[in-house]
This record gives C-alpha cells, sequence and structure tokens, in this order.
C-alpha cells in the first residue's frame, strides 16, 4: 500500500515519492464540513447504469467512511426529476443535495456543460442559508464538478481537492476502435481545474505521473490516496470460497462445473467487453470440447458511446456463434453483485483505459482472481501471477490463451483465491479516509500559510 498521501518530487517512468513534512498532530485542523460535488451522476444512481459507475460507489464509500471521522459530508449531484426531495440523508452524517440545473430528464453527459452556471447557482444558494464558514473545503469529482468546485471554493475562500477519476488526454491516448474521442473542450476545462485546484487526489502512482506530464499539474498539489473497496460485503462466502461459489452458483442458475468469465460494468468500447466475447469464440473455436462446460455472464447496462448501439454486444455475440454461451444481465445491487463475483471462475477486465478498477478489487475480495488488461490503475489493483493476470494489449487471442488454463484445471481458480483475497484486504476505505482527511488537512493548512503570506507582503 502506498504511503498517505504523497508528495510528487520527480517522475521516472511513473515512479515517485516524498511523504509531506506535516506541523504535529496539535497544530492541524480537520475539516468540520465538506462539500462534495458530482454534477453528472448521483450517489444514490445504481452504479453500471447511464453514466453510474465506480465513481458513484467511490463517493458513497468515502462520504460514509469520512462522516465515521466525524467530517459530514454534504454531496451536491444534478436532479434529474421533479418528484426527488431537496435533500436525501444517504447515512448519518452524509447528505445528499438535489440541484436543479436544466431540464430533469433528456440530458446526455455532453450537454451538462451549458447547465453548470444554473448548478453554481444552487450549490450558492444552498451555501447562503448557512453562517460564513459552513463548508471548510470543497471536494469536485470529475471535470464537470470541477468547473463549479473552482468558482464556489474561490467564493468561500476555502481549499479545492479535486478528482478526476478519468483524463480526457488519456481515454484520447488509449481509445477502442470505432470510440468517440474526448472533445477539446473537455482537455481545455481539465486543465483549468488542474491549476485552479488546491490539491489533486490521484488514484494511483500512475495516474499522478500523467497528471504531471499531460496537464503540467503542480508536483506539490498531488496526491496519490488509493481507493477502497467495502470489504464487509464484498467477502467470500463464510464457508469458504469453493463452498460459496458452489452456494451462489445455485442462487443465480450457474452450472456447479462450469467456466464462468464474468464481465461485470458499462457496455461501452471503452470498457472492452467485445475483447472478452471474442476471446471466448476463439477459446471455443480452439477447443469445441468446451463448449458444453462455458458461461459468460455480462452483467451490466449501455452507457457513453455504447448508448449508440445498445444492442451491439448481443449482435456481436450472435455474430461470433456464441449467443448460446453468453448471458446478458442488467446491472444489480451490491450485494447481488458480491454473489456474481463469488460465482464466477475468474473477471476478465480488458478495458482500454482505468483510472484504478475497482471492480478488480471486489472480485478479488470474494476471492476471485482477475484476467485484465495491462493499462492505468490495473496492474496496481491486480497482482500480476499472484491474484490474477495482467494481459499487454487488446488482443482477443492473447486473453483465450489466458483464458485455457482455468478451464484445463479448475482448481486454478481456488489456488489464486486466496492470494487474491490477501491483496484486496489492503483496499479497506478506512484507509483510504483516513488518508483523503489527511489531504483535506495539508490543503487546509496550505491555504492558511498562503493567507499568513499574503498579509505579509
Amino acid at each position: 500500500m502506498s504511503r498517505y498521501p504523497t508528495r510528487l518530487e520527480e517522475v521516472h517512468g511513473g515512479t515517485l515519492l516524498d511523504p509531506p513534512r506535516l506541523p504535529p498532530p496539535a497544530a492541524r485542523r480537520r475539516p468540520r464540513r465538506v462539500a462534495m460535488l458530482s454534477v453528472h451522476t448521483s450517489p444514490l444512481h445504481q452504479p453500471g447504469t447511464g453514466d453510474a459507475g465506480g465513481m458513484n460507489v467511490y463517493i458513497v464509500e468515502l462520504a460514509k467512511r469520512l462522516a465515521a471521522l466525524d467530517i459530514e459530508v454534504e454531496i451536491f449531484t444534478r436532479a434529474t426529476s421533479a418528484a426527488l426531495p431537496p435533500s436525501v440523508e444517504l447515512a448519518p452524517g452524509v447528505l445528499v443535495r438535489h440541484v436543479a440545473a436544466g431540464p430533469y430528464e433528456g440530458l446526455a453527459k455532453e450537454d451538462l456543460p451549458a447547465q453548470l452556471c444554473a448548478f453554481t447557482h444552487g450549490v450558492t444558494r444552498a451555501w447562503a442559508g448557512h453562517r460564513p464558514g459552513h463548508y471548510d473545503l470543497v471536494h469536485s469529482h470529475y471535470w464537470l464538478s470541477g468547473h463549479v468546485g473552482r468558482l464556489t471554493a474561490e467564493r468561500w475562500g476555502v481549499p479545492l481537492v479535486h478528482a478526476m477519476h478519468t483524463m480526457a488526454k488519456v481515454k484520447n491516448a488509449n481509445l477502442a476502435d470505432g470510440d468517440t474521442p474526448e472533445p477539446a473542450a473537455r482537455v481545455l476545462g481539465e486543465s483549468q481545474v488542474v491549476r485552479a485546484a488546491d490539491r489533486l487526489i490521484a488514484n494511483t502512482e500512475k495516474e499522478a505521473g500523467e497528471l504531471l506530464r499531460h496537464y503540467r499539474a503542480d508536483p506539490g498539489r498531488v496526491a496519490v490516496v488509493h481507493p477502497g473497496v467495502d470489504l464487509e460485503r464484498f467477502r467470500p462466502d463464510a464457508r469458504g470460497v469453493t463452498a460459496g461459489r458452489a452456494a451462489a452458483r445455485s442462487r443465480l442458475g450457474l452450472p456447479q462445473d462450469a467456466l464462468i468469465p464474468l464481465f461485470v460494468g458499462r457496455i461501452q468500447p471503452l470498457k472492452a467487453p467485445d475483447v472478452l466475447l471474442r476471446a471466448v469464440a476463439r477459446l471455443l473455436a480452439d477447443r469445441p470440447w468446451l463448449r458444453e462446460r462455458v458461461v459468460v455472464p455480462v452483467v451490466g447496462g449501455p452507457s457513453g458511446s455504447g448508448l449508440a448501439r445498445p444492442e451491439g454486444l448481443q449482435k456481436l455475440a450472435a455474430l461470433l456463434g456464441i449467443s448460446d454461451v453468453v448471458r446478458f444481465r442488467p446491472p444489480v445491487g451490491q450485494d447481488r453483485l458480491a454473489d456474481w463475483y463469488r460465482a464466477a471462475s475468474v473477471l476478465v477486465m480488458p478495458s482500454h483505459s482505468e483510472s484504478f478498477g475497482l471492480v478488480a478489487v471486489e472480485a478479488q475480495a470474494c476471492g476471485t482472481p482477475v484476467i485484465a488488461a495491462e493499462v492505468g490503475g490495473l496492474p496496481v489493483a491486480v497482482r500480476d501471477g499472484v491474484s490474477g493476470i495482467l494481459v499487454p494489449g487488446h488482443d482477443p487471442a492473447d486473453y483465450a490463451r489466458a483464458l485455457y488454463p482455468f478451464a484445463a484445471d479448475p482448481a486454478r481458480s481456488a489456488r489464486m483465491s486466496e492470494a487474491a483475497l490477501r491483496h484486496a484486504r489492503t483496499f479497506g476505505w478506512a484507509t483510504a479516509a483516513e488518508a483523503m482527511a489527511d489531504v483535506y488537512t495539508a490543503a487546509l493548512l496550505g491555504r492558511t500559510r498562503g493567507a499568513r503570506e499574503g498579509q505579509l507582503r
């Protein structure tokens, strides 16, 4: 596990680091209340639907753990229905505020920049109802929220902490065939947010290096905080991994002796579920006797550029001649998702870009190894050759070769499960929240020092 938070001194091939020098504990002050911004997706939305995904899980779990540290969190998100109440208590100490900004329905994420002024107005109206100093800090998620964050933080005179989650320049450098590049307006917007933020949160050292290389971020403002996983929810069955796998397969109606390579995530080119289908087709073409014992669940819904062809993956399965082994399932709640992880022989994650890869850690926390693309934060989320297999590139033949040992040796998954569990246990949300609280403290201290230095000039 990396040290928390980290300050970047220099980057050589994506490695960095020197821990920050903080004052004695008595001189530090954690924030009492944080305004958290998530413009384009609500923490109340089901992950795997629309634009909801790992970021939604991240915000919910981080907010709950911060509240457990006596840091209240108010999450501002765009209202998508007139029936929504102005605010909802997500958990003790965590409030979700719905902000009216533009039409409730029918707005794509790409349409939201035009509504940022209205959203900012709604956030500042909520602040106006409180005494000055109600919020100690603003924490924005994704570049759209970052624009609201830089305006509100400046108006309130508080630090801005920003998490990119994904970066346009990185995504554009790793596009799937036929995928739509991120627009120049987003690249410009991200650059503005990077310059404005008091602290930038990177999920991994590699992502921190990308902030420096692509956006010329100030190394002194970048902190690395690995996301966590809910280890109470995502865990193996109390009877053990093998017995738990059998029970989960029974509950989900899956055959007990099957090879089950699982895909979980939003259905879009960036996540590359097509690579898994092509790999399975290749595997069955080379070893047709496996067809009777292969089941490929795809759990998730269309999102992003995948909305242009919502049935494209089903048509691909038919074209490849594997419709009989692929089972498409809609997004499910977290408890049901844990069952899918437990039931799988292996999770397959062939993404073209991942800032971290939370799904990979969730699967390992349930005792399921992972086959993943060697991109972004996945080399941190998966220990290559230990808790899973990392595949360079996106050639389906390479994924077919990685899958075959799990078919030839059904016990392979069980043997890797203990290592997967050990690796996942290093990613608890309590640790992540403590690290984030330290970043907040450093941001507040930096703002205080800056104000004092300004007074002395």
